[in-house]
């Protein structure tokens, strides 16, 4: 079976040209397409099966990263997606396209109309982060995206990546975004609630995270892949592409 991809770009996104790549490398047919057009013709959704939104800045992050294309995404294509999501579609949001899944409130519960209950703030440490980092997957039964991965390294690339659960939030929300998170920090990068690195919705066919995936499909673009042969045969972006791809049948 044919899988069709649809990489969202334009308006500041700049990871499309290399996510179309991965993608394609991991067994998917992917088309980019524009988001004025995905505005215009929403039914292009259900002409794929995978949903990606790329790394970048969409809309220069005026307001806040990636909060003016998920207000268009909203106004434009609301009802689109969420069908598409009910009828287990797969998503990805890397990066700013996991902001913009935030900004909608479609990540951790992806119900239409549900609240939003969690934010991507500044990294605590007040700076941009460009750097490789350890991250160990959770909750692996959640997410067909990490089927068979358990400690793995992706590279980091954000200034707002902090998951936050707002003021006083509550045991009941807080044990809901632990049970959602699907990817941690081995160390605590940038103050993330639990060190949350991603999470997924209920059904777990929506995966938002802030490590990048398309940027390690190939052993020599980790810094140390000299070194270790487990990296040289299982490119760890590559394997999560890849087990999207599988999770289609």
């Amino acid at each position: 079976m044919t899988a069709k991809a649809l990489v969202v770009y334009g308006d500041g996104i700049n990871c499309d040209a290399e996510t179309e790549w991965a993608l394609s490398i991991a067994g998917f047919t992917p088309q980019r397409i524009h988001t004025t057009d995905l505005l215009k013709t929403p039914k292009k959704l259900s002409e794929c099966q995978l949903l990606v939104l790329p790394g970048g800045f969409s809309f220069g992050d005026e307001i806040a990263s990636g909060k003016v294309l998920s207000i268009e995404l909203k106004q434009k294509i609301n009802t689109a997606l969420h069908e598409f999501i009910e009828k287990k579609g797969l998503v990805i949001g890397i990066c700013n396209g996991f902001q913009i899944l935030v900004q909608l409130g479609i990540l951790p519960v992806s119900k239409n109309g549900a609240p939003k209950v969690v934010s991507l703030a500044r990294n605590s440490g007040g700076k941009f982060i460009n750097r490789w980092v350890s991250l160990s997957v959770v909750n692996e039964h959640r997410s067909p995206f990490f089927a068979g991965l358990k400690d793995i390294d992706l590279p980091i690339r954000h200034g707002e990546g902090r998951l936050t659960l707002g003021v006083n939030p509550g045991k009941e929300v807080s044990d809901l975004v632990s049970k959602h998170t699907v990817l941690r920090y081995r160390d605590d990068i940038n103050g993330s609630f639990e060190k949350a690195a991603a999470l997924t919705n209920e059904q777990g066919n929506v995966l938002g995270l802030m490590p990048h995936p398309e940027a390690f499909v190939r052993a020599s673009q980790h810094p140390s892949w000299t070194d270790s042969k487990e990296q040289t045969d299982k490119p760890h972006g590559l394997v999560i592409l890849q087990n999207a791809r599988k999770a289609l049948g």
